[in-house]
């Protein structure tokens, strides 16, 4: 009977190491280049159904800081809007613990998205990670500051302490709007807004904010992603739309 036991004890550690093994081997053979590209470049995948049948955002969030569901609801009625995946969108949520490396530059956000990345494009799905920091930019300052930024073709980070630092002021919009509006705001710089993979189909870009719009009222607008001018944009109508302009930007490079 002790044999037994001990031979079980060596299978079962023998399955472990065997399994554990396997799943290196098939991490290593992921081709994650795919996913690591610059801005703007996944802006056609993202949109249409040419290559990717549907979309599997990863958001990982610093405990404490997961985004509303509120803000979850609207965001992904604003891909399913925007983008032809006749297989779904699906939305994962995993808290993870604080990296302590608050304020953030892009170059540290960078280093724990290769910690904390899991999903990466496979098959016909195309995959991406936004991460919730507990924490801000570190170029903020007092009348200008950064609630979220795009830096890769499937990657971006929500400054989710500074979203809820700016939504708990007095007369400031709530925290799920700010949310869902700077989800969005992000997610159009993925898909490539404004002249930075999908080509403009007209002269709204503003000149003095890269890859933003200039039409009053517009969700690319950068006010939005900066926001020290948010509170001009988001009032009783809620998260803002993006304008004709943008929208035609967008069905140019395969969207709705």
């Amino acid at each position: 009977m002790k044999i037994n036991k001990f031979l079980l004890i060596l299978c079962i550690l023998s399955f472990t190491i065997s399994c554990s093994t396997e799943e290196e081997e098939l991490s290593d053979r992921i081709d994650k280049s795919v996913n690591l590209r610059g801005l703007g470049d996944s802006a056609r995948e993202l949109l249409s159904d040419e290559e990717f049948k549907s979309m599997n955002v990863e958001m990982v969030y610093v405990e404490g800081n997961q985004p509303a569901e509120a803000a979850l609801n609207s965001f992904k009625s604003f891909l399913e809007k925007r983008t032809f995946k006749p297989d779904g969108i699906n939305i994962s949520l995993r808290a993870v613990p604080s990296s302590g490396k608050a304020p953030f530059s892009i170059e540290e956000v960078v280093e724990i998205e290769k910690e904390t990345r899991t999903v990466y494009n496979a098959g016909d799905e195309i995959a991406v990670y936004i991460y919730f920091a507990d924490g801000s930019h570190e170029g903020d300052e007092n009348n200008k500051f950064t609630l979220g930024s795009a830096y890769r073709n499937t990657s971006m980070v929500i400054y989710e302490e500074t979203i809820r630092n700016f939504s708990s002021g007095m007369g400031s919009p709530s925290r799920s709007t700010v949310e869902a509006a700077v989800l969005n705001h992000e997610f159009g710089h993925l898909f490539g807004l404004v002249n930075i993979g999908t080509e403009p189909q007209s002269d709204h870009a503003d000149p003095e904010n890269d890859g933003h719009c200039n039409t009053s009222g517009c969700l690319m607008r950068a006010s939005i992603e900066f926001g020290s001018g948010i509170l001009n944009l988001i009032d009783e109508n809620g998260v803002p739309e993006l304008d004709a302009e943008c929208i035609r930007d967008l069905q140019s490079n395969g969207g709705r």
